[in-house]
């Protein structure tokens, strides 16, 4: 079975990288979160284990009751659960929010901070989410390590397609994508997902990957 040099990854995921673009060249972040950075914030928590359309549709209704950021910080916890119950863990990512939110109000002066540190110590910010809001918010380079990303990566070569590691995952490909590159990468390589390398029936026979795809060369 094949497997790849590290210059041989770095050469594939960068032609990944102009390919996806090619076909995305709008890349978007798949939360609709109007521009508002504390809006991505929680909608990026609500996405652990459900869909991004389905945290679409359930924060109109959220942002429709709680519009502003310190509306979801003195709300009670109960009010927030009760809308985001369809986002399933509902008890946890509704305490999540609204501490997350409250801290942001009375530490950051209703703001969103900067820095992986400060972003990592708000309630339910982990280092997907925290990459998300500084590459799509900041402009800092830097691997959302999603179930889109580490799936499809996997399966190109650039790790064992067993590593479900998100962190490792993030490591590695932190290394092999050029870092200007980064935000819209995995922004790409989510709607790619969705399209194409899907998890049960990917479209190999028309992938525009399919030639720098390790499981597709191991396959022939």
């Amino acid at each position: 079975m094949k497997k790849l040099t590290k210059n041989q990854k770095k050469t594939n995921i960068n032609e990944a990288s102009k390919i996806l673009e090619g076909i995305y060249p709008d890349a978007e972040c798949a939360l609709k979160y109007g521009g508002e950075p504390w809006k991505l914030l929680i909608m990026g928590r609500l996405s652990a284990q459900c869909t991004d359309a389905r945290v679409n549709i359930v924060c109109e209704d959220l942002f429709r009751v709680f519009p502003t950021l310190e509306s979801v910080a003195y709300a009670k916890v109960e009010d927030i659960a009760k809308i985001v119950r369809p986002c399933g863990l509902y008890n946890t990512k509704a305490q999540n929010i609204k501490d997350a939110c409250l801290m942001l109000v009375k530490k950051f002066d209703s703001e969103l901070p900067s820095s992986m540190d400060e972003l990592l110590s708000l309630p339910g910010v982990g280092r997907k989410i925290a990459n998300l809001l500084l590459g799509d918010i900041f402009g800092i380079p830097g691997i959302v390590a999603d179930t889109h990303c580490i799936r499809i990566c996997g399966r190109l070569g650039m790790y064992d397609e067993g590593l479900k590691d998100p962190t490792k995952v993030e490591r590695i490909l932190s290394e092999l994508v050029e870092s200007e590159s980064q935000t819209d990468f995995c922004h790409r390589i989510v709607q790619f997902g969705r399209d194409i390398c899907t998890a049960r029936s990917p479209k190999c026979g028309t992938c525009p990957l399919s030639h720098i795809c390790l499981k597709n060369i191991n396959k022939e």
